[in-house]
């Protein structure tokens, strides 16, 4: 996904179009030994609207091929006002898109879509949509305001959905489908909502709707629901884990959650989607960045959005989240690297970077320096299992503030603490053991210094530059 530029804030690696808007990674699907990865794109500017599906693909997670738009709104059908998010499923062998589909007039409410790939299209470029909706709208009697996001995903030998929902009263859920059946789709009822204890024990009732849900199987049997939090303040990522209940029949009818938390940390992670990778027995997820600085910057660099590094996801036996960066993206670092033992200098760091820390005392990571003296740090603190990003310095325009962000882990066996560091441009990505992420999004000024030190006795740093492949 490398591309030239001389625009230092813009990705070089992660996955964006080559230009104007990016918003939610939609559909990671594998298909004949290659991941494709598709998401909400307005190709005509770097704002939200005119939602299409950009797509991509990559035999290896770290090198990605652009393709031609997927799914484009069908004037007068029902997504003539916008292709927004869904999943892709393998239907009988048939790719196929199940997503959100929006009139003009939509008010909140989707219907649920299908676009199949044509037969003679074995790299999913070409896409037929059916002409009706397998979902009209919400199901009538719940007094849903919000409708959207479907995600498919199988249990018991058999096919279900889950749909994103707000109620008029201000509860948010997630719905339940039996969609074993892609085109014949029966509501099965309230999977769970915002009145369940953990849930507003997690989430503290902020927002009216949960958008994007996701839900992926973890160990020891716990499933683990993932949504967005539609108007909260700030908007953000959370995941419950728990047990789905089923009835005696073996119908599901529900999810009871043990424990939840934030998914990401950071301020610039939102709308996560997850591929249960079979092939290599594990749960993949991206979330979308958006942009922490005015429209007007937005409009004179011509691009808005970046998708996140690939994650793979689990679940610790406490219920807690396991996240860990994909090992493919060891593809992309330099043959050597540019710092293998910390001393008490300054060393300089490239556009893109990749940072592997562990700290066996206190110890201060220093990224980049303004001429006011100020420093964006990372605090590591071994015998408190906490890590502390702060970019106070670097101010931002979401009204969501710099304060300083801690992450909380637990030491490793050795007694240190690991953490890890990915920054593309203006997007950093940050890993404490396997616990913790945070995704913020840092701009450099003009006259930012980007200089690593270290202040920590006994710490071992490994960094290396990310570069394209064919540049060792």
């Amino acid at each position: 996904m490398s591309r030239p530029t001389s625009d230092v804030h813009a990705p070089r690696f992660r996955v964006r179009p080559p230009a104007n808007w990016i918003n939610d990674p939609n559909g990671p699907f594998r298909w004949r030994g290659r991941y494709h990865l598709f998401y909400q794109h307005n190709p005509d500017a770097p704002m939200h609207a005119n939602m299409h599906w950009g797509h991509v693909s990559s035999a290896d997670l770290a090198h990605w091929e652009h393709h031609p738009i997927a799914l484009t709104p069908t004037p007068g059908g029902p997504d003539e006002g916008g292709c927004w998010s869904g999943c892709v499923v393998d239907d009988a062998g048939i790719p196929t898109a199940v997503y959100t589909g929006v009139d003009h007039e939509h008010t909140g409410l989707g219907t649920i879509c299908l676009a199949q790939v044509a037969p003679e299209s074995p790299e999913l470029t070409t896409w037929r949509t059916l002409p009706e909706p397998v979902v009209p709208g919400p199901p009538p009697g719940l007094d849903v305001t919000m409708f959207r996001d479907p995600f498919v995903f199988r249990y018991g030998g058999r096919r279900w959905a889950v749909v994103g929902a707000g109620h008029a009263d201000g509860t948010p859920s997630v719905l339940l489908y039996d969609c074993d059946d892609l085109k014949s789709w029966r509501f099965a009822g309230v999977l769970v909502d915002g009145h369940d204890p953990v849930a507003e024990q997690t989430f503290g009732g902020g927002a009216v709707g949960w958008e994007c849900p996701q839900l992926y199987e973890g160990d020891g049997g716990d499933w683990t629901l993932v949504v967005s939090l539609w108007d909260g303040s700030p908007l953000s990522t959370a995941y419950l884990t728990g047990r789905l209940i089923t009835s005696t029949d073996g119908d599901l009818t529900g999810f009871t959650p043990r424990v939840g938390g934030p998914l990401d940390l950071g301020r610039d992670c939102y709308a996560p989607a997850v591929l249960h990778d079979t092939e290599a027995g594990r749960n993949l997820l991206w979330g979308w960045s958006w942009e922490a600085r005015g429209q007007r910057e937005v409009d004179e660099a011509g691009w808005s959005g970046v998708l996140t590094a690939p994650r793979v996801v689990g679940t610790h036996p406490d219920g807690r989240v396991r996240v860990t960066p994909a090992p493919e993206l060891q593809l992309l670092r330099a043959a050597e690297p540019f710092l293998t033992e910390p001393g008490a200098g300054r060393t300089p760091l490239p556009v893109a970077y990749d940072i592997e820390i562990t700290a066996a005392a206190p110890t201060t990571v220093t990224l980049l320096r303004a001429t006011s003296g100020a420093e964006l740090t990372l605090t590591l603190d071994p015998a408190a299992g906490t890590a502390t990003l702060d970019r106070t310095a670097w101010p931002r325009e979401r009204p969501d503030g710099t304060a300083p962000i801690t992450l909380s882990s637990t030491p490793s066996p050795s007694g240190g603490l690991d953490a890890r560091i990915l920054v593309d441009g203006s997007l950093l990505e940050l890993f404490v053991a396997d616990r913790a992420v945070a995704t913020e999004r840092v701009y450099r000024r003009p006259d930012d210094v980007a200089e690593l030190t270290v202040d920590g006795k006994g710490a071992r740093v490994t960094g290396w530059e990310v570069i394209p492949p064919g540049h060792e």
